[in-house]
């Protein structure tokens, strides 16, 4: 019945610096839409943005910073994304480690957005370096 993800939201404290770390950190494309909302776009899919207290309707029953746990699949190899971080000083919190994704084993590290939403990067073993 369903084909993939489109988007889904975050809730944020500061647009801004979700903007920023995401643009900076991830290589996220920051676009306006609509009547001044902001969103992240990579590939086929976008991450709507909304601030904290002001959200846009309908929205999650209870929405709030720093809840989201998201993994994102790697376009390059693991090695690449751990220097990246390193020189963008993001911590990595864990890995890299073995998990299983939706298409079978990955290695992922794992780091924390401005909201503390724990952020997983990885990389399928089958693209593995």
């Amino acid at each position: 019945m369903l084909d993939r993800l489109d988007h889904l939201v975050l809730t944020v404290r500061d647009l801004d610096a979700t903007c920023a770390f995401y643009q900076r950190v991830l290589g996220m494309e920051v676009v306006t839409f609509g009547e001044g909302r902001k969103a992240l776009v990579f590939g086929r899919q976008k991450i709507n943005l909304h601030q904290a207290g002001h959200e846009f309707e309908p929205k999650a029953d209870r929405p709030t910073p720093g809840s989201a746990d998201l993994c994102f699949v790697a376009a390059v190899p693991l090695s690449q994304i751990i220097t990246h971080l390193s020189i963008s000083e993001v911590a990595i919190l864990e890995g890299p480690v073995q998990r299983t994704g939706a298409l079978g084993t990955m290695f992922s590290v794992y780091f924390r957005d401005p909201d503390l939403n724990l952020i997983e990067i990885a990389s399928y073993l089958s693209d593995h370096n």
